[in-house]
Order: C-alpha cells, then sequence, then structure tokens
C-alpha cells in the first residue's frame, strides 16, 4: 500500500471505531425479561411491538444511521482486507500488501503447517497464526514425549520381566501349598 492509502485506512479505522463507542448494545426484545431468550438480536416484527414502533424508553432498534465507513466495513482492525483460505493454492491468489489469510477452521494440522510455510514465503500475513503455533507446538511436545519414551524402552534391559515371572510362579506356589 501506498502512504497514502495507508493513512487513509488508519483514520477511516480509527472513525470507525469511535463510532462503535457510540453505538449502543442492541439486544432482543424482552430478553431481559425471560431467561428463555438470549441477548443476540432478532429484529422485532409483532403488530403493537413498542421496539418496532420506537417508542421512547424502549431499547434501540438496528438501522442504517449506526453503521461504519464504508471503507473500513470489510478490514480487520489491522488494516488488512480478510481472505478466507483452506489450501496452498488459494494463497497464489493474495495480495500481501492490501490481504491477509485466515486459516480455515475445518484445515488440519497438516495442511495448516504447509499453508504457513507458503505464507512466509509469499510474506502474506496470517490472522489465527496463535492457533496454528499452538498446535504445531503441541505435535512438536507429543513427538518429542514419544521419543524419550522409545529410548527409555530402548534402555532399559529386559531381566526386570524374568524377575516379575519368578514372583508369579512362587506366588501360585504359595497357594497351592496353602490349599494342601
Amino acid at each position: 500500500m501506498t502512504e497514502q492509502n495507508t493513512k487513509s485506512v488508519e483514520k477511516t479505522l480509527k472513525l470507525r471505531d469511535r463510532i462503535k463507542k457510540k453505538k449502543p448494545e442492541f439486544v432482543r426484545q424482552e430478553s431481559w425479561r425471560y431467561k428463555r431468550l438470549k441477548k443476540s438480536w432478532r429484529r422485532p416484527r409483532g403488530l403493537d411491538n413498542k421496539m418496532r414502533r420506537k417508542i421512547k424508553g424502549w431499547p434501540l432498534t438496528v438501522s442504517v444511521g449506526y453503521r461504519g465507513p464504508k471503507a473500513a466495513r470489510a478490514l480487520h482492525p489491522s488494516g488488512y482486507k480478510e481472505v478466507l483460505v483452506h489450501n496452498t493454492k488459494e494463497l497464489k491468489e493474495i495480495d500481501p500488501k492490501t490481504q491477509a489469510a485466515r486459516i480455515a477452521h475445518t484445515v488440519g494440522k497438516r495442511k495448516r503447517a504447509a499453508i504457513l510455510v507458503e505464507a512466509r514465503k509469499r510474506g502474506i500475513t496470517v490472522l489465527n497464526l496463535k492457533e496454528a503455533r499452538e498446535k504445531a507446538e503441541e505435535k512438536e511436545e507429543f513427538e518429542t514425549e514419544e521419543k524419550t519414551e522409545e529410548k527409555e524402552a530402548e534402555e532399559k534391559p529386559e531381566k526386570p520381566k524374568e524377575s516379575q515371572r519368578k514372583t508369579r510362579k512362587s506366588k501360585r506356589s504359595k497357594k497351592r501349598s496353602k490349599k494342601q
């Protein structure tokens, strides 16, 4: 992005934040009255509905006037436009200057790692990198644990197994002697 574009994007993002602070929290009608109703917004549709009629004292309803600036609508707070990525082929279509990748949640560990490698090569920012890193670290920890367990198993001699057999035999013989 050019300097002028970055400045205008920063301005619109700041403006969007300012507008968002003034915006009320839109709640579903009478969600405060009934436990079974969640607060998530639903448009009031009743004939005599007070919220729909915008009567004083009732919560505000969603309307066009609360919209953010058009230039900042599809942007991530970092200033990039989000692009959902499912595989490495989709990374080729991304412009690293204006767009950022978000790896889809349905992508597995192996493909996620391949996408991260390809994104680093191309200089593309990945928005949900933290989740991907955590999964990669878990995988590395698991592999190191397996290696240490294998080494420990190789180092232990097989003699203790023989001694265990002897103890079993001795226990059996004790039981038999008790019966007789």
